[in-house]
């Protein structure tokens, strides 16, 4: 699939093709919209800008690693912009929105999907650890919302991803387990504050989902099957979610099909919490 790229430092770009086009046979219920994507170069991201692109949207898709959102645009095909850029960095945030005004002038879906996760037991956490969970799971999450806000124009919707684990304990996932935590009562507020500009924002909470993700809490492949097969016995679907479930989910929340719905914690662990 061909691809061009712009020069400036941090960007690549492709153009639409029309012969690629997977939404043809959908409704495309997001025709015009303008999406961004944080953490879209793999995981829940990727899958949830396919759908939004499936849906007749343009979406912007954001990260720090150039190659690999390289590899996202090549996948999504069409209609798709590419900044790269770290959340937990202000500079970057703002030379992100800095892009979309000059190019759209608008954003009417925010997907706020980056983050990190390190395990580590409390007894032998760092400050190193804390700060670097927090600074980009909460700061990065909080501000890629703030600078988002004067782009967006009467209505739209925002979507924050946080984690089932926002309401559960589980061993060496403290620091992380508090980030989400942060992100789901960001997802009131934000919700209370932007009511009367039309902006309606909820929150996707998913469980334990096959992404690469998980080779980041394992040292080797036997450890983490082990750890696949733990989070199965816990989980009443007895299985792992998928990212394209995400994206459903993530479409739902950030589409008029959940016109009356704001403040929402959408929980998809497959039964973990609730049962």
């Amino acid at each position: 699939m061909s691809a061009r790229y712009r020069t400036e430092i941090g960007f690549c770009q492709t153009s639409t093709e029309p012969g690629h086009d997977r939404g043809a046979t959908m409704s495309k219920t997001l025709t015009g919209k303008i999406a961004l994507v944080t953490g879209g170069s793999a995981g829940i991201g990727l899958a949830a800008a396919k759908r939004l692109v499936d849906e007749g949207a343009y979406v912007y898709i954001t990260g720090r690693r150039a190659e690999e959102l390289d590899k996202a645009m090549a996948e999504i095909g069409h209609d798709v912009r590419a900044v790269t850029g770290d959340i937990s960095k202000l500079d970057d945030l703002d030379r992100l929105y800095a892009t979309i005004r000059d190019e759209q002038g608008r954003l009417d879906i925010l997907v706020a999907n980056a983050g990190t996760v390190e395990i580590r037991p409390t007894a032998q956490a760092d400050p190193e650890h804390f700060d670097k969970i927090f600074n980009t799971n909460a700061r990065g999450t909080y501000f890629t919302v703030q600078k988002a806000l004067p782009l967006f124009d009467r209505a739209g919707s925002i979507v924050l991803v946080s984690s089932g684990m926002n309401v559960k304990g589980f061993p060496a996932y403290g620091a992380y387990a508090a980030t989400k935590a942060a992100i789901r009562s960001f997802g009131r507020t934000f919700a209370a504050e932007l009511k009367d500009q039309g902006i309606r924002v909820n929150v996707l909470s998913p469980g334990v989902i096959e992404t690469t993700i998980l080779d980041d809490q394992f040292s080797n492949p036997t450890e983490r099957q082990a750890g696949v097969e733990m989070f199965k016995s816990i989980i009443p679907l007895g299985r792992l979610g998928r990212p394209e479930e995400m994206a459903d989910a993530v479409y739902y929340l950030a589409s008029d099909q959940s016109s009356y719905v704001t403040g929402f914690d959408l929980v998809a662990d497959g039964g973990v919490v609730e049962l």
